[in-house]
């Protein structure tokens, strides 16, 4: 278990001082429940870690994270190792920009949830993805893709109109309406609200 008496002091320790934004007391209490959740996962990690599901049950019960897509994308941030598993460390490290993140802080890990194939833009495409499931469809709804398109279009020129430059037009060159992070960077200082602009993937105040 990651408390193990031999390594948990050194392991509270490095972690306190990696995930700055908790305190000792914190840290400790994280790592205990990691070692639970652990319990709770899958036994091909050996104990070192989590499986998705669990870490999705847990956002979700700690957060309301509901979001499919979403959740995926999180887990894949949170598994810097890309093991398919959470370790103690991406766990407490990750938690700390998730709960108490600085604006630069988020909005990265923002960017990084919404860029959906991490070639560094947020694509018309990947929009689409990340907003048609916050539209409330109506049975009688013919083509609900419609409304998606136009929220997608609402939240490029609401972006654009935040900025002191063009941004889709710097790096879009096959004018196909991609935001860099700059773009994206520049619209949130200007509008903190845009940090969530494609899906809540913060969990809100409460």
């Amino acid at each position: 278990a990651a408390m193990s008496r031999k390594g948990g002091k050194l392991l509270v320790d490095s972690l306190t001082r990696s995930a700055k934004h908790f305190t000792k007391s914190e840290v400790e209490c994280l790592v205990k429940l990691f070692d639970t959740l652990v319990a709770k996962a899958s036994s091909q990690f050996a104990g070192a870690g989590f499986d998705r599901t669990v870490f999705r049950d847990t956002l979700y019960n700690a957060f309301g994270m509901t979001d499919d897509v979403v959740l995926d994308r999180v887990f894949s941030i949170f598994d810097k190792g890309n093991t398919g598993c959470i370790t103690v460390v991406e766990w407490v490290e990750g938690l700390a920009v998730l709960l108490r993140g600085t604006l630069e802080e988020k909005m990265k890990y923002c960017f990084a949830v919404y860029d959906l194939n991490g070639d560094g833009y947020i694509s018309k495409e990947e929009m689409f993805q990340m907003l048609k499931h916050s539209l409330l469809i109506q049975p009688a709804d013919e083509e609900p893709d419609e409304g998606v398109k136009d929220l997608v279009e609402i939240a490029l020129k609401k972006m654009a109109s935040t900025c002191l430059f063009v941004p889709f037009l710097l790096q879009d060159y096959d004018h196909d309406g991609k935001i860099s992070f700059t773009d994206f960077e520049t619209a949130v200082r200007e509008e903190n609200l845009l940090l969530e602009a494609f899906g809540p993937c913060l969990p809100d105040i409460k």
